[in-house]
């Protein structure tokens, strides 16, 4: 890292007015801060609570993510080179003949295989999110004449981590269009949106291209083969759908199922929780409220569970360990711009949450998954959630003052 920091600093007087990279300034300053905190942080009172930066919390995000970017590599790639060797096929796009070429194959039985298989698959999706969203980003900052900043990289993991993993890339491209630009920036830039960007980009393709981001056919990246995810055999068949499949509750919670990139391991998203609470990037109370929405409302449909909605007999346990329930809370719901702001307020967004959650799985027919549902419409409430803690508080203490 010393040799990275002479590097910048031998090279950081091209960037500054009058040298030959002056309009690549904001670019330098990104990478720069990025691997380093800036001379100028601010780290007394009155001015901030600590000595943390947006870029230095950004960075912390990235590294949460590490866990579940690297398993979906190994779960992508696993699950294709298993779909493969049933068909006894080798791929015959791009990706077949680099591995074929490379002679590493489609052996599901080998880790390397299928990490390399899985990061083929999640590069490319990856490269398009960042060159379409980093281009909004771009634009926007040059019109209003400001700095681009990291939450756009956030941004684009979160999103890309979000996807089935061999999604068209021009939809990937409209996805993040869209979350970039009506997610965000009509709203400012970014601490300036009520909605989560990415979370903004994956609803608009979910409803403007549903065939393509659910159903049976997207989890697998093998034409020909369908595969359902436990939250779509539970939906049709409940507790016993899942079962016959063979998927154990410790299978699902380490990841080795179909489903979204960087969804499926709640383990992974465990390792980048602890991180993000540890760092107190993330706020424990939102965390801890989506918790106890899911409990509360799944042992509550548990009494009410019928033959018509199976999905009402889920136990809360499996609930956190199927579809995006754990990555939505950790990453999504815990988006320090659209959620809510207060102490008190940020338990009942997260009970919010998990209320809606549960409630979207269990009594919704056509979408099995809720988080994103849930979140986005917990989004639009937490102003107000903050408005009523803040006139109750106001309210005590003026109480406490005349009984005074």
């Amino acid at each position: 890292m010393s040799g990275i920091r002479r590097y910048l600093d031998s090279i950081e007087p091209q960037f500054h007015k009058g040298g030959r990279f002056e309009k690549y300034y904001a670019v330098y300053e990104m990478v720069d801060t990025f691997l380093y905190s800036p001379p100028n942080t601010t780290r007394t009172a009155p001015h901030v609570r600590d000595g943390i930066d947006l870029k230095r919390m950004m960075s912390y995000v990235v590294v949460a993510l590490i866990p579940c970017i690297l398993w979906s590599w190994f779960n992508s790639g696993y699950q294709a080179n298993l779909a493969l060797s049933e068909l006894g096929v080798a791929r015959e796009d791009w990706r077949g003949a680099l591995l074929s070429v490379l002679g590493i194959g489609f052996n599901p039985g080998n880790f390397f295989a299928n990490m390399v298989h899985g990061f083929l698959l999640f590069l490319p999706i990856y490269l398009v999110t960042l060159i379409a969203g980093g281009l909004w980003e771009v634009i926007f900052a040059t019109v209003r004449n400001h700095e681009v900043n990291e939450g756009f990289l956030v941004t684009s993991m979160l999103f890309t981590l979000t996807l089935p993993p061999e999604m068209p890339l021009w939809m990937v491209a409209l996805g993040i269009s869209f979350g970039v630009v009506i997610g965000k920036e009509v709203f400012g830039g970014t601490g300036k949106n009520f909605l989560n960007p990415a979370l903004t980009g994956r609803a608009f393709l979910y409803f403007a291209y549903p065939a393509e981001i659910s159903g049976d056919q997207v989890w697998i990246a093998v034409d020909g083969i369908s595969h359902a995810t436990p939250l779509g055999l539970g939906e049709v068949g409940g507790m016993a759908g899942i079962a016959e499949s063979g998927l154990t509750w410790w299978q699902a919670f380490f990841g080795l199922m179909p489903g979204s990139l960087g969804e499926t391991s709640t383990f992974a998203i465990m390792l980048g929780a602890a991180f993000l609470l540890y760092t107190r990037i993330a706020s424990w109370r939102i965390m801890l409220g989506v918790v106890l929405g899911v409990l509360g409302t799944s042992l509550l449909f548990n009494m009410l569970a019928s033959d018509t909605r199976p999905m009402m007999a889920m136990p809360f346990h499996w609930h956190f360990v199927v579809g995006g329930l754990a990555f939505g809370t950790v990453f999504m719901a815990t988006d320090p711009v659209s959620a809510s702001m207060t102490n008190a307020g940020r338990l009942v967004f997260g009970i919010l949450i998990g209320f809606m959650t549960v409630l979207i799985r269990c009594i919704n027919p056509a979408f099995p998954e809720g988080i994103m549902l849930a979140i986005l419409f917990s989004n639009l409430f937490a102003p107000l959630i903050d408005h009523v803690v803040i006139q109750l508080n106001i309210r005590r203490r003026e109480r406490r003052h005349v009984s005074v």
